[in-house]
This record gives structure tokens, C-alpha cells and sequence, in this order.
């Protein structure tokens, strides 16, 4: 009588080894991409030290990428123009992100752009914000934003994917992701009614309310925030400074990116008090890294503002 019983229970538990034994490689294969990226990363580093910011650029940059000045640009066309003229930088990854096809992905750290002169105090410093995207099994820039903050910033850094790991445990499991969920669509909806929630609840409780309990938040004038609490609070000062109590903000979406595996993607585009006057009042470009939830909704794991100007 006893038998049955004893096979129930022996399917439960060769079960949950299975799930174990999946779960260790589905870390272990997330570990590869995130090792790749990083790579590609460092030597898209390197050659910006070896043959200088233009050259480097234009060796990463993939089809449609884009920069942000006072709006998205097409980044091919702008560091190919001849009359380009920019300062070298130096930067390292202090933090990436990768999806689980391995096919898009983030890194970020401190950056700084040198004076060729050496004038004492006129370096900048800031941090360098890069979206990466597989194409023809190559990683190439897709997006990048920098954001400056006043003094000194070390770039004695590096990544560490045990940083990135919570991140990949609030995101939910590729395999339980429905074809109506992860869609193009879905994604830049999300993006959309995160505007609108800044607008109804402020800008604290609306990255609360979207963010992920461990996003990250890149701000000018300050170093990266990290996990809900803080990033919230820091975001809502922010947006409170730059915003009257009353002013609507209008959020311009203006393109995005999904993975393959589609439990990433990213947004990037405008929000501005006045879009047709956008020569007064506030105006940012924002570039933001969406993860799909365990609660099959798309969370902000990344958020980052450069106001034009900047």
C-alpha cells in the first residue's frame, strides 16, 4: 500500500534535482555570455587608449547605434563626419548585465576624458553607460551615455558577476516566458506608462513601483545608486530639482531593443517638460535596461539621465 506513496515521492525529489541541475547550468552558460561581453568591453577599452576615441569607436560601433547629446544621434554618422574633433577618454566596466541568449547586454563604470593639454583640473570624470548587441556573433556598441559628476573618480575597478547575479534571480526563467509577454510591444508600453506614472505618482514611487528591488541608477553629479531604496529616493530629489510641482513630463520614446531569450531589453529616447520648445525648460535623454519579472512584468534594472546640455 505503501508503494505508490514512495514513487510519488520519488518523482518529487528527482524533480526538484532536475530543476537544481538546470538552474547550475543555466548560471553556468550566463556566466560565459557575461565573460564575453566583458572581454569585449576591455578591449574596446584598450584600443581607445591604443588609437584613440574616433578610431575605437568606429571599429565597435554597430549598424544604427546611437550617442546622446541634446537628443539621440546617429553615432556612425557623427564620429565619421570630418569634422568631428573630440578629447580621448578612458573608462572600465565596474558593472555588466547580459541576457540569457547572450545577445544584448550592459556595462558601465567610471570614465574620464582626458585634456590633451594636461591643464591642471580639466579632465571630466563621469561614468560610461554602454549597451551591447550581438551582431554576426560579434559584440558591437549598440547605445552608450556618459554622465558627469564634479571631481575625481578611480578607475581601479572591475566587474564582478556575483554583482550581477540578483539581478538574473528577480528576472524571470526564459523557459516560463509566453510569446504574449515578451513582445516588442509590450516592452515600449511599459516604457510609456513608466512616464505616465512619473506624472501620477512622482518620481520616487514611480521607479518603485517599476524598478527592480536591485536597479541601478546613474545620475549627473552623483555615483551610481544602487538597489530600490536608495535608487528611488536619489531619482525623486533628482526629478523634484528639476521639475515644478505641477509640470507634466512627457516621455518621447524613440527606440528599443529585445533579446533573443526575451527577459531583456531596452529603451532609450527624451523626456521634456515643452518637446516643442526644446530650447527651454527640462529636457533629458534617458537610456533605460528593462528585465522581465518573475511576476511577468518588465522591471527597470537600469536607468540612466543625461540632460541636454550636458
Amino acid at each position: 500500500m505503501a508503494f505508490f506513496p514512495l514513487i510519488s515521492r520519488l518523482c518529487y525529489i528527482i524533480a526538484g534535482c532536475l530543476a537544481v541541475v538546470t538552474s547550475v547550468g543555466q548560471e553556468r552558460l550566463q556566466y560565459q555570455y557575461w565573460l564575453e561581453l566583458a572581454a569585449a568591453d576591455q578591449r574596446y577599452a584598450d584600443r581607445a587608449i591604443a588609437v584613440g576615441r574616433n578610431q575605437a569607436f568606429l571599429e565597435f560601433l554597430g549598424e544604427d547605434s546611437v550617442i546622446f547629446r541634446d537628443g539621440p544621434l546617429d553615432a556612425l554618422a557623427y564620429y565619421s563626419s570630418p569634422d568631428f574633433s573630440g578629447r580621448d577618454l578612458t573608462w572600465e566596466a565596474h558593472y555588466i548585465d547580459v541576457s540569457r541568449a547572450g545577445d544584448l547586454g550592459l556595462s558601465a563604470g567610471p570614465l574620464t576624458i582626458v585634456d590633451p593639454d594636461r591643464e591642471q583640473g580639466s579632465d571630466l570624470f563621469g561614468h560610461l553607460i554602454s549597451v551591447w548587441e550581438k551582431q554576426d556573433g560579434q559584440w558591437k556598441l549598440a547605445a552608450d551615455m556618459a554622465v558627469f559628476i564634479p571631481g575625481f573618480l578611480s578607475l581601479e575597478v572591475e566587474p564582478a558577476f556575483a554583482d550581477t547575479l540578483p539581478v538574473f534571480q528577480e528576472t524571470l526563467d526564459s523557459e516560463l516566458i509566453g510569446i504574449e509577454v515578451s513582445t516588442m510591444q509590450r516592452l515600449v508600453e511599459a516604457d510609456k506608462n513608466y512616464g505616465r506614472s512619473i506624472n501620477i505618482r512622482g518620481g520616487e514611487r514611480a521607479l518603485l513601483r517599476y524598478g527592480m528591488e536591485n536597479i541601478r541608477v546613474y545620475l549627473p553629479g552623483m555615483g551610481p545608486a544602487i538597489g530600490a531604496d536608495v535608487a528611488s529616493s536619489v531619482y525623486g530629489a533628482f526629478l523634484d530639482g528639476l521639475l515644478e510641482t505641477l509640470t507634466p513630463l512627457n516621455l518621447n520614446h524613440m527606440g528599443s531593443y529585445l533579446s533573443e531569450s526575451g527577459e531583456m531589453g531596452f529603451t532609450y529616447g527624451i523626456m521634456a517638460t515643452n518637446p516643442e520648445e526644446v530650447q527651454q525648460g527640462f529636457n533629458t535623454n534617458y537610456l533605460r535596461l528593462w528585465r522581465l519579472s518573475d511576476s511577468y512584468e518588465w522591471r527597470i534594472a537600469v536607468e540612466v539621465l543625461r540632460p541636454f546640455g550636458e
